[in-house]
């Protein structure tokens, strides 16, 4: 019996986690941008010390973990799981960062909506008496990421004006079934949605469908409209997603105002810094939750968010394929301490 059920896909939590520790590290780029202040880390070398830039988003996933888990006041050993995932092949960001922590590990894989996914799953597990502290992660390098699904950086290939720039950064989170914090109450997990779209620098029009589509049904499960959130951000759309969202909305009658926004146009300065649409990447909504949107949350700004990440399905192989790129966003809603509102 699907006691939790709430509609077609939202699911509600009973007994909802809280987030009793976040940190996040970002590269040089990021650090530039107007969330600089919200960050944990700001690395000064992209190799973060490391061999390659492989190694570099290992390492940088491996200390959110320990910054995160120190703001929680424990051990990551004692976590009962641990849910991560990047960008790379195999997800050998996360496998690598975690190889010599002896905890049971989830891996995942849903591209820029990883963050979303983990958060989500880690929550029910929690909610389902099956943990009591599970972390999330989720990464992405700017160097990494393009050397395996475009060109490498040495080839100097150009950037069409729809592209976006894949975040340097990594984050994590620790939900636990005591303790103070941010909640998660709801998860509306997304089904993939395939518009067709081939080109492969224009990852805002392939997703911007998908966020539609989790945010219709969110909308239409829980009675709920943008006015009932303080903010609702997806990630990682950038503007052209954006704009493509609003549309998409518009079409229902949903007018979109400031509430709406995407972490992919947060994260940098468009005015200042060249990265064309905006911010992408599993590590894009990944810094932004755990720096920018839990801090506006703990300090009493917002009192409830939606947080819909979105993430392009696609593989080196399926481009050079001539496949279209399918899309997911999954969706969790973030409420202050103290209950939820009506």
């Amino acid at each position: 019996m699907k006691t939790k059920a709430l509609g077609k896909q939202t699911r509600v939590l009973n007994c909802p986690p809280a987030v009793i520790g976040s940190a996040c590290i970002v590269g040089q780029k990021e650090g530039e941008g107007p969330l600089r202040n919200e960050f944990d880390r700001i690395a000064e070398d992209s190799y973060f010390g490391q061999e390659s830039w492989e190694k570099a988003e290992s390492a940088m996933l491996r200390e959110s973990l320990t910054l995160s888990c120190d703001k929680a006041a424990m051990s990551a050993a004692s976590l009962d799981y641990v849910l991560s995932g990047d960008l790379l092949n195999q997800c050998i960001s996360s496998s690598f960062a975690l190889r010599e922590l002896a905890v049971p590990f989830w891996g995942l894989y849903g591209a820029c909506s990883t963050m979303a996914e983990a958060v989500g799953l880690g929550a029910m597990l929690i909610d389902g008496g099956f943990a009591d502290r599970c972390a999330a992660m989720a990464s992405s390098h700017f160097c990494s990421a393009e050397r395996q699904f475009r060109t490498p950086l040495e080839y100097g290939a150009q950037r069409s004006p729809t592209a976006q720039w894949t975040v340097t950064g990594a984050g994590a989170l620790v939900l636990s079934a005591e303790g103070s914090g941010p909640r998660i109450t709801h998860v509306t997990p997304g089904h993939i949605v395939d518009a067709g779209i081939k080109d492969v620098g224009n990852m805002g029009a392939c997703m911007a469908p998908a966020a539609y589509e989790t945010l219709r049904s969110h909308f239409e499960d829980t009675g709920r409209t943008l006015a009932d959130y303080d903010a609702v951000i997806t990630g990682d759309l950038g503007r052209v997603g954006h704009e493509l969202l609003c549309e998409l909305l518009a079409g229902d009658g949903v007018v979109a105002d400031e509430r709406l926004t995407d972490c992919g146009m947060l994260i940098f300065d468009p005015k200042r810094q060249d990265v064309h649409a905006g911010g992408s990447g599993a590590g894009c909504c990944t810094s932004v939750l755990c720096g920018h949107i839990l801090r506006c949350i703990r300090s009493g700004e917002w009192k409830r968010v939606l947080f819909a990440a979105t993430g392009a399905l696609m593989s080196s192989t399926s481009a050079l394929q001539g496949e279209s790129i399918p899309a997911i966003c999954h969706a969790v809603v973030i409420e202050a301490e103290g209950g939820r509102r009506s």
